[in-house]
């Protein structure tokens, strides 16, 4: 029976993605804010912009220039790119999956920033009942995942790390945490890949484990994305929307406590689980490097070698060329 500390989850899952559907519905989705008097953001719950946007920071640094900030919420990074892709927002976040898979689909946007290492908030989780002990007993099994996650890139290295391959394991494609989730408790699939705060949730429950997270395998970052061309005409807005979220993401780190109990009640998740998430957690935002660059490209290579992006990419190629963090 599907635990109850998912519902709220699945409840979420589906406010973003109407939100997401009514945001292409909405003026503002066609309107381009080239004359520098809005900045429209997007985001995602349980990230650094999520709680910028809680404290009230960022308008209070731009309201003396006249701009105003309005904010945009997705219920994955996909949905967000797509928004950025077509004027409909001005910047937004991502994890390192969706970006590439942006590249790929030949979608204007580029790198402005990362944020540090997350690789305990993905993981391959499993149920304590089916007696699966380490990924090497993944062979044969279906394990559900989506197209492009951040936690299919784990899956995929963490079959090769354990001398199988993606064709060993069949794939059980979905659309969000909670249809995972839902998979895995009926039994209809053997593993999942999460990641926080969802990851952090099912570690929480009764009869599920998780088998492998990404330490030593998958960075996971966050990304900053905006387009060439807002970039490009607005460069002091990106510095201040940076200059306050380093404000913040400092804070965030310093109090993951009181970063739950900000988001729980956004989230509709219990505050010790998502403090948990913010524990494991650097929110500071950092230039990209050719490390990130490299990690990145390391990622489209493998994504490539399944099949699922057709052509090579080069990462460098999306990397905005100007430092917009203060």
């Amino acid at each position: 029976m599907p635990s109850r500390v998912f519902s709220p989850l699945r409840r979420l899952l589906l406010g973003g993605l109407l939100a997401t559907v009514a945001s292409a519905l909405l003026p503002w989705s066609n309107a381009v804010a080239d004359d520098g008097k809005a900045l429209r953001i997007g985001y995602q719950k349980f990230n650094s912009i999520n709680i910028l946007k809680s404290s009230g920071a960022l308008e209070k640094a731009l309201a003396p220039r006249g701009v105003k900030v309005s904010w945009h919420e997705f219920a994955a990074g996909p949905q967000l790119l797509e928004a950025l892709s077509t004027g409909a927002i001005d910047l937004g976040h991502a994890a390192d999956a969706p970006s590439v898979f942006a590249q790929a689909a030949g979608k204007p946007v580029v790198y402005l920033a990362a944020e540090q290492p997350y690789p305990r908030g993905i993981g391959l989780v499993v149920r304590e009942q089916d007696h699966i002990a380490k990924v090497e007993d993944l062979k044969g099994k279906r394990v559900a995942t989506g197209r492009g996650w951040n936690a299919q890139y784990l899956l995929a290295v963490a079959l090769e790390q354990a001398g199988l391959s993606y064709q060993d394991i069949t794939p059980a494609y979905v659309n969000n945490a909670a249809d995972a989730v839902a998979a895995l408790q009926s039994g209809s699939v053997q593993a999942v890949t999460l990641w926080d705060p969802f990851l952090a949730a099912a570690e929480a429950q009764p009869g599920l484990k998780n088998l492998r997270d990404g330490s030593g395998l998958s960075n996971n970052r966050t990304f900053y994305l905006s387009t060439r061309a807002f970039a490009d005409q607005h460069r002091d807005l990106l510095k201040t929307f940076f200059n306050e979220l380093g404000k913040v993401s400092q804070w965030a780190n310093a109090k993951p406590g009181e970063v739950a109990a900000l988001l729980a009640p956004q989230l509709g998740i219990n505050a010790s689980v998502l403090q948990v998430a913010s524990e494991r957690r650097n929110y500071n935002a950092v230039a990209i490097t050719a490390q990130i660059v490299a990690e990145q490209q390391k990622l489209a290579d493998t994504f490539q070698g399944l099949g699922l992006i057709p052509r090579k990419l080069d990462v460098a190629e999306a990397v905005y060329p100007t430092a917009v963090l203060p």
